[in-house]
Formats: C-alpha cells, sequence, structure tokens
C-alpha cells in the first residue's frame, strides 16, 4: 500500500502566470539551493568519500515528488511504493534499501533521505539528498563484498523509516543502524550532514515562497518541468529514429572468474516518445555485479546525456520523463530479484552511460560518443596499526573521458563530473600508505582526430599490515573508438611486493593482504578515440609527445614520425600516412578491438590473466514466476 501524505490543508493551489523574469529568478534560487546542500554537507561530514569526493546526490522536487533540481533523478515514486505508512510534516525518512524503492538507491551503501516540505499545512515540495557511506557492516570491510551471493552478505539493510518523526530524531533505530557498521562515527556524522542539507533545503523554499507567493513557486516549479519536457521533446524528435536501433555492451567479468555479462538495448521513437527495451540483456548473476535499474534513473541519465551533447543550457529535471519508455525484463542482471546481491553494481551502472551512445549514436554519427570511461573503480585498504587504531580507506579511481564530437577526451576524470579525487596529502596524513605514484598513462587514449583522454597510474605504497580490495573493469574489452577511432588502453592492476616479486592483480578482488612495503599499481583505462587518427594534426601529436600525454612510439598510431626533439618529420609523416590509410581497409562505424571470443583468445597473452568463463546464471527463479509474483 503506498505511503499516505497528511494534510491540514487540502486546499489546492491556485494557477497563476508566471513572468518570464520571475521564473528565471526562481529557477536560479532552487539552483542555487541545491548548490548550498552540497556545500552543507562537504564541509559537514566526515567520510572522505563525501566529504572529499563529493559521492552524494541532492535534490528538490515538487510536491509530486518530480525533480525540478538536482542530479540523480527523483527517488520519490519508488519511496512511496515501499513505504506503508503515514507522512507528516517534521518526518525526515531513511532507506539503503533498492528492493523496496525500486532501486531509487541500487546498493546498501547508499543513504537516502528524504523529507517534505510543508508550507500552511500543503506539501509544496521535497528535499532529498544520499551519500555514499563507507561501511555498512557486511563480510568485508567497505561492505561491497565481489563475491557475495545474497544481499544478505553486503551490510545491514535499511527498508524506508521514519527516522525523524515530527522533527524528533529516533535515536534508538539510528544507535541500531550505527553498530552494525564498521565506522559508526563517520556514519553518524554523515547521517547529520545529510539531515543538515535537507534543512537548508527547507529553509531555502520557505523563503522563496515567503518572497514570491506559494502560488507563484508552485506554478513556477510547474513550468521549469514543462519547460524541460518541450526542449527535450525536440531532441529526441530530431535525434531519436522511428527504425529500430541495437547495441551491447558488456562488462568484463563478475569478481568470481565469470563474464563477460552483456547489455542489450534496443532504441526506437514512437510519435513523440522514445523506448529503451532491453530484451536480450543477461540473466541475474549469482555474484553482486547485478544492477537494479531503476526506469527513473535511467532516464535521468539519458537526460544529462542529451543535455550535456545538445544544450547545456537546457535544465535538467523530471519533465520529460513522460516520453520515455523503459522495458527492462524482470529476472535479468538489470533487474535482478531478491535477494540476488547488489554491492557491486557500479560496473553495470556506468555502462550504461557507453550503451546510450552506442544507440542514439548510429542514427547522428557526427553527435557520437566514443566509449569513455564508464565506471567508478573502488580501492580499498583497512587494518588495525601498531595502536590497535582501526584504519579504512575508500576511494574512487579516476579514467580517460572519450573523444568527443567536440573534442579531446579530458584525461584523469571521473564518470561523475562533479566528484573530485582526495588530495595525495590527505590520504598519506590521515591512512598508513605513501602515494609513489600519480600521473596519467602515456598513450591510453584511444588514438583518433579527436583523442580519447589518458588513464591515471596511482602507486600505493603500504606502511602497515592490512588487506585491500580491488573493484574495476574494462580489463577485458576495450574503450571502443568510433567513426575511425582506435580504442582506449584496458585497466590493470600490478602489485609489487616489498621482496621484489610482482603479481598482476584481478580486477575485481577482496581479502588481499598487503605487509609494509608492498605497492600496488592501481592503473585505470583511457577513453576511446574519435574520427579518424591520421587526421590529427601532426603539431599537436609533436606536442602532447614533448609534454609525455603520448610517447614517439605512441605517435606512430596516429601516422606521425617525430625527430629527437619532437619536431615532426614532415616527409615520413605523410609516407607512414598514406601507408596506413592504404593498409587499413574499410573504416567502421565501431571499433571494439575484437569480438569477445576473439579477446578471450588473446587474454593471456594481452593481459597476464586467465580469461573469464561463460557465466552461470541464477536459476532459482524464472521470469515467469517472477512477474506472477508481483
Amino acid at each position: 500500500m503506498p505511503a499516505k501524505i497528511i494534510q491540514s490543508n487540502t486546499a489546492p493551489f491556485k494557477a497563476v502566470d508566471i513572468d518570464p523574469i520571475t521564473l528565471d529568478i526562481i529557477e536560479n534560487a532552487l539552483r542555487n539551493a541545491r548548490t548550498e546542500m552540497d556545500a552543507v554537507l562537504f564541509r559537514t561530514a566526515m567520510s572522505p568519500g563525501i566529504r572529499e569526493q563529493h559521492d552524494a546526490f541532492p535534490m528538490i522536487a515538487n510536491g509530486q515528488g518530480k525533480m525540478v533540481v538536482g542530479q540523480f533523478g527523483s527517488f520519490f515514486w519508488g519511496f512511496q511504493q515501499g513505504y506503508d505508512g503515514e507522512i507528516e510534516e517534521g518526518d525526515v525518512f531513511l532507506t539503503n534499501d533498492p528492493y523496496t524503492c525500486n532501486g531509487a538507491v541500487s546498493h546498501l551503501n547508499d543513504w537516502l533521505t528524504m523529507m517534505p516540505i510543508y508550507i500552511d499545512g500543503r506539501v509544496v515540495a521535497w528535499a532529498a539528498m544520499f551519500g555514499h557511506m563507507t561501511d555498512i557492516g557486511g563480510k568485508v570491510p567497505g561492505s561491497l563484498p565481489t563475491d557475495a551471493a545474497q544481499v544478505f552478505e553486503e551490510g545491514i539493510q535499511i527498508p524506508p523509516v521514519k527516522i525523524l518523526r515530527k522533527g524528533v530524531l529516533n535515536e534508538e533505530i539510528l544507535n541500531l543502524i550505527l553498530r552494525n557498521c564498521r565506522l559508526p562515527e563517520w556514519n553518524r556524522s554523515d547521517f547529520n550532514a545529510i539531515v543538515a542539507a535537507l534543512r537548508l533545503a527547507e529553509r531555502r523554499v520557505i523563503e522563496m515562497a515567503d518572497r514570491f507567493g506559494v502560488d507563484e513557486l508552485v506554478g513556477a516549479m510547474d513550468e521549469m518541468l514543462e519547460r524541460n519536457k518541450r526542449a527535450m521533446g525536440k531532441i529526441l524528435k530530431m535525434v531519436v529514429p522511428e527504425t529500430k536501433q541495437y547495441f551491447e555492451d558488456y562488462i568484463d567479468d563478475d569478481g568470481m572468474g565469470m563474464g563477460p555479462y552483456k547489455i542489450a538495448c534496443t532504441l526506437w521513437r514512437e510519435g513523440d516518445g522514445v523506448v529503451f527495451d532491453f530484451e536480450g540483456t543477461d540473466p541475474q548473476s549469482i555474484s553482486s555485479v547485478n544492477f537494479l535499474l531503476n526506469e527513473e534513473m535511467f532516464k535521468m541519465f539519458l537526460g544529462a546525456f542529451f543535455i550535456n551533447l545538445f544544450d547545456p543550457q537546457i535544465l535538467f529535471n523530471d519533465g520529460f520523463y513522460d516520453l520515455v519508455e523503459v522495458r527492462i525484463p524482470r529476472g535479468s542482471i538489470l533487474k535482478p530479484i531478491r535477494p540476488a546481491a547488489l554491492s557491486s553494481r557500479t560496473h553495470m551502472l556506468a555502462r550504461i552511460f557507453d550503451i546510450m551512445s552506442g544507440l542514439l549514436g548510429q542514427g547522428s554519427p557526427d553527435a557520437l560518443c566514443a566509449a569513455g570511461f564508464s565506471d567508478s573503480p573502488h580501492f580499498m585498504y583497512s587494518g588495525y596499526r601498531a595502536n590497535g587504531e582501526w584504519y579504512q580507506l575508500y576511494q574512487i579511481g579516476f579514467g580517460g573521458v572519450p573523444g568527443r564530437p567536440a573534442g579531446d577526451g579530458p584525461d584523469g576524470h571521473s564518470l561523475w563530473p562533479a566528484f573530485t579525487n582526495v588530495p595525495n596529502e590527505f590520504l598519506e596524513a590521515y591512512f598508513p600508505l605513501r602515494i609513489v605514484k600519480y600521473e596519467t598513462i602515456a598513450d591510453s587514449g584511444g588514438p583518433g582526430l579527436h583523442r580519447g583522454g589518458n588513464g591515471l597510474s596511482m602507486g600505493y605504497q603500504f606502511l602497515e599490515p592490512g588487506e585491500i580490495s580491488i573493484h574495476d573493469d574494462r580489463w577485458l574489452t576495450y574503450p571502443w573508438g568510433v567513426n575511425g577511432g582506435l580504442p582506449g588502453q584496458r585497466s590493470n592492476k600490478l602489485m609489487v611486493r616489498a621482496n621484489g616479486s610482482s603479481e598482476w592483480m584481478q580486477s575485481k578482488c577482496d581479502r588481499i593482504k598487503v605487509e609494509p612495503g608492498d605497492t600496488l599499481y592501481f592503473n585505470t583505462w583511457g577513453g576511446g578515440g574519435w574520427g579518424d587518427p591520421l587526421e590529427r594534426d601532426s603539431a599537436k601529436v609533436a606536442l602532447e609527445a614533448k609534454r609525455g600525454i603520448v610517447t614517439t612510439e605512441g605517435a606512430r598510431r596516429y601516422g606521425v614520425v617525430l625527430n629527437g626533439e619532437y619536431s615532426v618529420n614532415e616527409t615520413a609523416t605523410a609516407a607512414l600516412r598514406q601507408t596506413m590509410a592504404s593498409e587499413r581497409g574499410e573504416v567502421e562505424l565501431f571499433n571494439f578491438g575484437g569480438t569477445v571470443e576473439e579477446l578471450k583468445a588473446r587474454c593471456k597473452d594481452e593481459t597476464h590473466l586467465d580469461p573469464p568463463k561463460t557465466p552461470v546464471f541464477q536459476k532459482w527463479i524464472d521470469r515467469a514466476s517472477a512477474e506472477a509474483a508481483e
């Protein structure tokens, strides 16, 4: 039974005309309030993941729960369906359970809080914020076990609960939750910071209502949604063809030696609306790489993709959602059935962006982006110091953004543009390690008219005994290039032990013991190239060689021959480019670096690792019975 909203004032809001100037002022005021929510959180949280890397997502929605300003789409439909109770003024709700909110959050580490904003007894808006907690219990520090078979192994599950009732904190529930976490002080501080961000949003919304009038504020939010719908409707009609477009991509493995796992999607337009159908996607995994994809979240991904590509001036919100239909088969790896594990869902989540690029670009190759850094690699390090104090690090890695129609992909960047890196000085001050290397990887970006961004190499030298976890992908499949561009370099992880021995590490692993003096080189992958690399300005290639972005040998992949002091040998370059153009044959729209079968056959020679085995899927429930159970 859906949640019931209690309002002492049931009078409908009056329809009013909003002049364009007032509308713009309210829009920017809401934008600023959303930015202030972030500022409050980042300045008061304790965990580096939130405070330093900004792994948190704010939102302000209208009274119906449609996101007006924010980053991750609306959470409220899923929440309201999962919460069987009353919603009253002063309440704040908490959940981290994807299965009780239809994937509004997608793994247990993300704590989602929501608060209705009342004015004169009526719900005018909603505020929400979620942040990634460094630890919420479970079988491994960090609560992201790669080998989890069920969600019960991943940490404490919090169904939608009223954590503040009419403004009063339920200390008993919060203490129960914190008792299950390895870092309760961090979690309490981060939780308080998140709630403070909600309070800030509430104050700003009330101030806007006092300044402009409640009816005017409500009308402005409705118009902001409608304006987004009109703009996105034009883009969808212009870009998405009525003929069906199909694309598939993969994550490489599941941390249990099996893979790759396929994501398949077909796209087409029906009148003013578009359909994304994920039929053909692999069934749910027996490991934790499943991703419970919320349909609203996918629409958010789509909106962010289109707006950034075609018109960044469009305000990103939920207005256009009615124009998009998302079909995801139950029991697939994108719609797993409880109690399937979800903790390592980042790889599937991130690959959705490559899927969208591959789909949408087929009808408009000039707007097509290559495969980029579609992942949030995780590194975790924990243990006890010599004095008995527990330490625990969670860090998100950066890599190469794809080559794009607009130009080169940036080097060493995050999947989420708002994320920032943890300063090396912070890491060395608070954790028993030393950063011995921090640089982009030359030649890791795919060659093209527009180069893919380079990946990043971080060298972690450990100073205390402990255990590490590694979560990454694209070690087997390549970040593909487009329009003649070449794939980017794949990721790898090299452990050099204090005794001088070395070993190549799996892309997803936990409980790896380290000793003082051991060093892990965490190397992420580069973005794919865009366009013909033989058309890239040779002087630019020479300059990037001088700067260490490409090597002298790597310059030859662009057909550029360099002299000893990074000057272009014009004669040799012209000859090499002519030879390469004649020998390469037909240039295809996508360059995947080989089929999955070919990549697996070459795997050991190219990666030092054994190829993954064909996946064994969960068969304890089939799709028909799952749908019948609903």
